[in-house]
């Protein structure tokens, strides 16, 4: 078996504090892969024995940033998408492997008053060109904070939210496409009917207390890796950040 991990940290170094080393301890993962670091080179000191660390860090100080910890070396790492417009916020790392690529992301927010929605609509069709020209050539398993509640099931409050950032029309219909495109959404493969499963929970209104949360961290794999699949997790006990890990096994 294979465990992969996907965890949207809200500053590493912050989480470090809070259970991310006691989290790797027990858990073991082949490889995690990070979103929100809040990271600079140099900032940080991580002993992780036995894992390859990829930093992909933003220009802008104390903002996104990615990373992937993995035991097993990969052939090739790339960062970013090679788009210029879209690759100064250290958002994407891509390692590739004999028979796949992992990709981590972290997909832009639309903002409040969605400011950013137009910009999140570009990056949307570029980084699914991105997959596409991957899959190409062999299966793609990607994952991160994709920054949207896909249907109603995923989130409390659906009604309410209804044309907020994370939830407008306009995000759904970018992930329909992802999924049109014959990519699977690994939980709802396992877990079709599954209600509140959340990955994310305000830090406001106790939301967490409550279970007020939406799922908008995923596992996204092709469609040539189904038969590997064998469970999808959200480690929803899991504290450190408002955004609990996640995680697929495979089998080998």
């Amino acid at each position: 078996m294979k465990k992969l991990i996907s965890w949207n940290v809200n500053g590493l170094r912050a989480c470090m504090q809070k259970g991310f080393p006691e989290f790797m301890e027990k858990e073991q993962p082949d490889a995690i892969c990070l979103q929100e670091t809040k990271l600079q080179a140099g900032q940080i000191e991580l002993s992780l024995p036995g894992y390859h660390q990829f930093w992909n860090y933003a220009e802008k100080k104390g903002y996104s940033g990615t990373a992937i910890f993995t035991k097993e070396e990969p052939l090739s790492v790339r960062y970013g998408l090679g788009i210029e417009e879209h690759d100064h916020e250290g958002r994407v790392i891509t390692l590739e492997y004999p028979d796949h690529y992992l990709v981590t992301v972290y997909t832009p927010n639309a903002k409040e008053e969605l400011e950013r929605l137009p910009y999140r609509m570009v990056w949307e069709d570029d980084f699914l060109s991105f997959i596409r020209g991957l899959q190409d050539k062999k299966p793609v398993i990607y994952c991160g904070d994709l920054n949207v509640a896909h249907k109603e099931i995923d989130l409390k409050n659906p009604k309410t939210n209804r044309g907020h950032a994370g939830f407008t029309d306009e995000e759904r219909s970018k992930f329909d496409a992802v999924m049109d495109a014959g990519l699977i959404d690994t939980f709802r493969y396992f877990y079709p009917d599954r209600e509140q499963a959340y990955s994310w929970w305000s830090y406001r209104f106790k939301a967490r207390e409550k279970n007020a949360g939406w799922r908008i961290d995923y596992f996204i794999v092709s469609p040539a890796l189904k038969d590997r699949l064998e469970d999808a997790v959200i480690y929803s006990d899991v504290y450190g950040s408002d955004h609990c890990p996640v995680g697929l096994i495979l089998k080998d």
